[in-house]
């Protein structure tokens, strides 16, 4: 009966050496208040001055996205009071952004959608509360402004999104994009990425929208996800109850599992925006746009049509393999030398994966490079070990760091190609085992692979599997 509409605002912060209006560093992780200065401060009588690179990383995006560019754009002050806004304000664009009117087409079930994007604005950012004692009676809230003034992108969607899922995929293809650009690492533990989701729904077919609601400060796909769903179904009883929605803020607690109220209504002009008056507006020119979209990298969605049709891998694992950018050059590393993108696919969205999980890691930081994957693949390959052996030893090649030749040849791992010895091993297989042999002969075939696994085990794993298979089939047909 309803159906949720949604928006979603996102916070991008980009990977510029320094801040959006001064000289300081923008490097995560030093002590406190060491990157600050009287601009980003806020102290009386510095003068911002804007990042050029910052600009460059907007019209990549911008590119990236189907967006319209402007050649003039202003910046504005938005006005609130935060202990971590030294200014008492945030400079960012309001009336005349950078660009607006783009979209990311996503793909949800096989079916392709278009979900627009409203505008996207260069601002800098806010400095960091530090909470300790809460809740106890100690309180003390520490404040850190190395962030103050890092430039950010936010990238405001249109309301077209449907669903949860739809959300989660959209926030997932721009993170991908960002990354692409490498304008933007998408940490969103570490705050690099942020979103927002505005959310109403209203009864299924209608046009008007209902009574909104902004969630604030969704730091991972997961609880995009759960705080949508519970809002939709929060909304939902409401309404159906006879009662009315008010225009909230809340944020997602992640120990409760539910949205909580921040604050109620709030409108443009509680912000009080006015022009920035220490800023001139930003002129930028055809020629620089055209030279920035000559260098724009194979983004995800050209990458993945590319490995479809030069590797011949099913789109589903197109789009895994290059949903992480690093993932795709990984594959594209280790193909080059193993010349078996189905095989190699297979061992990175598998054994590779599992791993990545299983030590919370990444694949930059994965032991096992592109050609000691490559290595072992091609041992396989070349008939030198089993497929089985290969991931036996794989996970001793990640703890290690060895190659896979160097375990193969300390355990004598080698694939038993002789069918003389193979032959020798199924004989005696058969002649130890005269009852499945009878149930064999009686037509019951599905013993067959009870005599291929006691081959296997007879040779510790170390037979060649199709020459036990065709040996096997021999032998038993002639008894």
């Amino acid at each position: 009966m309803y159906e949720p509409v949604i928006g979603l605002e996102i916070h991008a912060q980009l990977l510029t050496r320094t801040k959006l209006f001064c000289g300081c560093l923008t490097r995560f992780g030093d002590p406190p208040n060491t990157h600050t200065c009287p601009v980003c401060l806020g102290l009386p009588g510095a003068l911002p001055v804007l990042n050029k690179e910052a600009v460059s990383h907007a019209i990549k995006l911008a590119l990236a996205i189907n967006a319209k560019i402007h050649l003039k754009s202003t910046f504005a002050r938005k006005n609130y009071f935060y202990p971590d806004l030294p200014k008492g304000y945030q400079i960012t664009q309001y009336k005349e952004p950078i660009a607006t009117d783009g979209y990311l087409e996503i793909e949800i079930n096989g079916k392709k959608k278009k979900i627009g994007i409203e505008r996207i604005n260069i601002e800098e950012d806010a400095g960091k509360s530090i909470h300790d004692g809460f809740p106890d009676s100690d309180k003390k809230t520490y404040l850190d402004f190395n962030r103050c003034g890092i430039p950010l992108l936010e990238i405001v969607g249109k309301p077209e999104i449907n669903s949860p899922q739809e959300a989660v995929e959209f926030l997932s293809m721009l993170r991908t994009i960002l990354q692409y650009l490498e304008i933007c690492d998408g940490n969103m533990e570490e705050g690099s990425l942020r979103c927002d989701a505005n959310l109403s729904i209203k009864k299924r077919g209608e046009q008007k929208l209902g009574v909104k609601t902004e969630i604030k400060n969704l730091n991972s796909f997961r609880f995009l996800q759960r705080a949508l769903q519970y809002e939709i179904e929060r909304q939902t009883k409401i309404l159906e109850s006879g009662g009315e929605l008010k225009q909230e803020t809340r944020y997602w607690d992640e120990t409760e599992n539910k949205t909580v109220v921040m604050r109620t209504k709030e409108e443009a002009h509680d912000y009080r925006y006015f022009p920035e008056p220490d800023l001139p507006p930003l002129i930028i020119t055809n020629e620089w746009i055209e030279d920035i979209r000559k260098a724009l990298p194979e983004l995800p969605h050209q990458k993945i049509e590319r490995f479809i049709t030069q590797y011949k891998i099913p789109y589903k694992d197109a789009k895994i393999l290059c949903f992480d950018k690093n993932l795709a050059d990984y594959f594209e590393k280790t193909v080059e030398i193993t010349k078996s993108p189905k095989i190699t696919c297979n061992w990175i969205l598998t054994e590779v994966l599992r791993y990545l999980k299983e030590l919370n890691t990444n694949i930059k930081h994965f032991s096992v490079k592109p050609d000691g994957l490559a290595e072992l693949i091609l041992l396989i390959e070349n008939g030198k070990i089993s497929g089985k052996i290969a991931k036996e030893i794989f996970p001793e090649m990640i703890s290690t760091g060895k190659k896979a030749s160097e375990i193969v040849q300390e355990k004598g791992l080698t694939q038993i190609t002789d069918e003389d010895e193979i032959r020798k091993i199924a004989q005696k297989v058969i002649s130890d085992n005269p009852n499945p042999l009878e149930q064999y002969r009686q037509g019951k075939t599905k013993v067959f692979g009870f005599f291929v696994g006691q081959v296997m085990k007879e040779t510790r794993g170390k037979a060649n599997p199709q020459l036990v298979n065709k040996i096997l089939k021999e032998l038993l047909n002639k008894n």
